[in-house]
Order: C-alpha cells, then sequence, then structure tokens
C-alpha cells in the first residue's frame, strides 16, 4: 500500500511537471506569435493593402490553420503557426487603418489593446490561480460561437447595425469564457501539446480584440 502511494505521488509529480513545462511553452509560444501578428499587421498598414487582400489573408490564414493542427506534433508545427499568426495580423491592417483615420482612432485602437490584454492576463491569471476546472462551459461556449459564425454570416448580407452590436458584444463574451476555458484545459491535462494550446488562445485574444474594438468604435464614434 506504501508502494502504491509512493507510486501516485511520483505520478502526480510528473503530471504536474508536464504541465508547467506545457503551460510554459504555450506562453513563450503566444507571445512571440502576438509580435509576429502585430508586425505583419504593421507592414501591411504600411503598405495601405484593400479590404479585398486581407479577405484572401484571412482565408490563406484559416487553411493554415488546419496545416498548423496536423503537423501540430512535429516541428513542422512552429513554422505553420508562425505562417498562419502572420497571415492573421496581415488581415487587419486595413481594419487598423480605417479605425485610425477616425479623429480618435489612435485612442480606441490603444483602448482595445489595453483591455484584450486586462481580459486575458486577468482571466487567464485567474485560472491558473485558483486551479478551478471549467471544462463544464465547454457546451455553452461551442453553442455560442456557432450562433456568432451563423449570425455574423447572416449579417453580411443584411447589414444591421444594431446585429453587428448584439454579436460583437456576445464575441467579447464568448471570447473571454474561451480564455477561461482553453487555459483551465492546460492546467488539468485536457490539452498537452503546446502548439495547438498557443493556436487556442491566440484565436481567443485575436478575436477579443476584434470584437471589443468594434464596440468601442460605435460608442466613440459619438464622441
Amino acid at each position: 500500500m506504501q508502494e502504491t502511494s509512493i507510486l501516485q505521488a511520483g505520478s502526480a509529480s510528473e503530471s504536474a511537471l508536464q504541465t508547467n513545462k506545457v503551460l510554459r511553452n504555450t506562453y513563450m509560444l503566444l507571445g512571440l506569435t502576438l509580435v509576429n501578428s502585430a508586425i505583419c499587421a504593421g507592414i501591411a498598414m504600411a503598405m495601405n493593402l484593400g479590404h479585398g487582400a486581407a479577405l484572401v489573408m484571412m482565408i490563406l490564414g484559416f487553411v493554415m490553420l488546419f496545416v498548423v493542427n496536423a503537423t501540430a506534433d512535429s516541428g513542422k508545427g512552429i513554422g505553420a503557426i508562425f505562417v498562419f499568426t502572420a497571415l492573421m495580423g496581415a488581415s487587419i491592417g486595413p481594419m487598423l487603418n480605417a479605425y485610425l483615420a477616425l479623429p480618435n482612432g489612435g485612442e480606441l485602437v490603444m483602448q482595445a489593446l489595453g483591455g484584450t490584454a486586462l481580459v486575458f492576463f486577468g482571466l487567464s491569471g485567474y485560472a491558473l490561480t485558483t486551479r478551478k476546472d471549467f471544462s463544464f462551459l465547454g457546451g455553452f461556449l461551442m453553442v455560442g460561437l456557432l450562433v456568432i459564425v451563423v449570425g455574423s454570416l447572416a449579417n453580411m448580407f443584411f447589414q444591421v447595425p444594431a446585429a453587428s452590436l448584439a454579436i460583437s458584444a456576445a464575441a467579447v463574451f464568448i471570447m473571454s469564457g474561451l480564455i477561461l476555458f482553453d487555459t483551465s484545459r492546460i492546467i488539468h491535462g485536457g490539452e498537452t501539446n503546446y502548439i495547438r494550446a498557443t493556436v487556442a488562445l491566440y484565436l481567443d485574444i485575436y478575436n477579443l480584440f476584434v470584437h471589443l474594438l468594434s464596440l468601442l468604435g460605435v460608442f466613440g464614434s459619438d464622441d
């Protein structure tokens, strides 16, 4: 019985070390991919790329997302994730230029960046310190994502401003929940591949920033 306890303690210690390694690698790679996206967004802005080019890059980015998931268990996954985040970063260049052209555009972008950082560090830090299991949110968040995708596609045709506002508000809420969910998955061993974990958190942050900026743009335009 004593031997069993020792083995269980050893297994728990090994599991904790593995989790810490995945967390460390995930946050390191996440930081690098965010810098990569920021640089590529800056290049796209300097080149004054149009919305058509942005759409093409976003489509290519989603194609690369499948490549990243397919190669995540090999060294090729590192290269693939940098290509993916470069395309995603460049795809929001025209959008950022449009906001910066507003009288208070620079302030709106900085507020969105600050708000995104505050939400991410706050929620991720909460999940890390409390070690709570947020896996129960999975079903609700997946349904929420589906509703947002369907609503966004429908609103592309109907162009209802109130619907756009509601979709962005819902997206901010869902992405905040996904930060808790995805961080919790790493902590509790639900995700042991740091490349896939990085992609999940990257998409949470990316979409949180885009929709938070959209919300701030709506309310800030009244100034």
